[in-house]
Parts: C-alpha cells; structure tokens; sequence
C-alpha cells in the first residue's frame, strides 16, 4: 500500500487512518477508519484489479462485505452501482466509522450490520451475487467462512477471497488470482453440483 493510497495517522495527533474510493460515483471521496487489530483496507491496486475482473458496472448487484473492517471493498461495490451492499462488522470502532463514512456519502444502499460473520452467513437474508471475503489473517476464520459463504451466492455469483495462505478451494473455479506483496486474492465461483 502506497502513501498515495492510506495515510497513517501521526501519533499522537489522534486522526483516523484514510483509504480513498478509487471508481465510480464517489471516486476520491475518503473513507476514514479506526487503527484496529487485524483491520488493513484491500490496498487500492488490488481494488482495481478487482473491479476491472469484475467489470466496473455492478448495478443491480445484491453484495456483501463479511468482515467489512474498513469497509473499502464495499463502498467501492457500491461507488460502482451496486444496489444493495451489506457491511458486516462486529467491532464497535470500525461500526461507528462505518456509520459515519455512508452518511457522509449519502450511502442509502449501504446496510451496516453489527454481527459476528460466520454467524450472519447461517442467517442472511437472501442471496448476493458477489461476496467480498477478506478475514483478519491471523485467525482461522477463512475455511469456515468460504464454506459457509457458498450457500448465500446467487447462481453464477462471485466469491472474492483475500489471505495470506492458500485457501482449500477444491469446491470452487478459481476465475482470476493474483498476489499483492503478502497476500494473494482469488475470484472464484462455486464448481456445479456432481
């Protein structure tokens, strides 16, 4: 990640860190977020990558943000058109900052959810047709997360994975991939039933 992209706060000045939206309606607007354990924006090179495998018009797209930290894969789906992104969090900082970014972007199709991810997986309401996975890397979330994430796609829906270690992806086509630095990321959609 690029000065350009995320500015750290100085310390002791008290600022919030800042990632920009890189595409779409709100292209350079700033998100501004908490500095929180296991929290670090999808870096604005890998955003790109994303969109442009994606196609940079999501309209009608029903998305969902698990583990939303920072919220910028999000609010990029929905910079983008998406009509209905869901941002689930359950840190109490990084809600709040949530909260106030999609106000001050006038976000009306951004849901903010306060929940545990792998709980809201057992319960959503509906299906997405992409699902943006991006666990904290230092936790054992991933394989129960993907596992679990496969039942609330759309047909054709699109799963996008970011981690440190390769994921078990036996049960899903991997569409696109690519490494950034530490982390590697994946576009994959589910294989169909045999």
């Amino acid at each position: 990640m690029n000065a350009a992209e995320v500015v750290r706060a100085q310390p002791g000045r008290g600022g919030p860190n800042r990632v920009r939206i890189i595409g779409g309606a709100w292209r350079s607007r700033v998100l501004r977020f908490p500095a929180r354990p296991g929290l670090r924006p999808t870096p604005g090179r890998v955003r790109e990558t994303l969109f442009n495998w994606l196609g940079q018009d999501l309209s009608g797209w029903r998305c969902l943000d698990l583990f939303a930290g920072s919220g910028a894969l999000g609010f990029e789906a929905a910079s983008r058109g998406a009509a209905e992104v869901v941002l689930v969090e359950r840190d109490a900082r990084a809600l709040a900052a949530l909260r106030r970014n999609a106000e001050a972007l006038g976000a009306q199709q951004v849901r903010i959810v306060p929940a545990d991810a792998l709980a809201f997986l057992h319960s959503a309401p509906g299906r997405f047709d992409l699902i943006l996975l991006d666990p904290p890397y230092d936790s054992a979330l991933l394989a129960p997360a993907l596992a679990a994430a496969g039942r609330c796609l759309q047909p054709h829906g699109k799963i996008y994975v970011e981690a440190r270690v390769v994921p078990d992806l036996s049960a899903w086509r991997v569409l696109r991939q690519g490494r950034a630095g530490e982390s590697q990321h994946w576009l994959l959609e589910a294989l169909p039933p045999t």
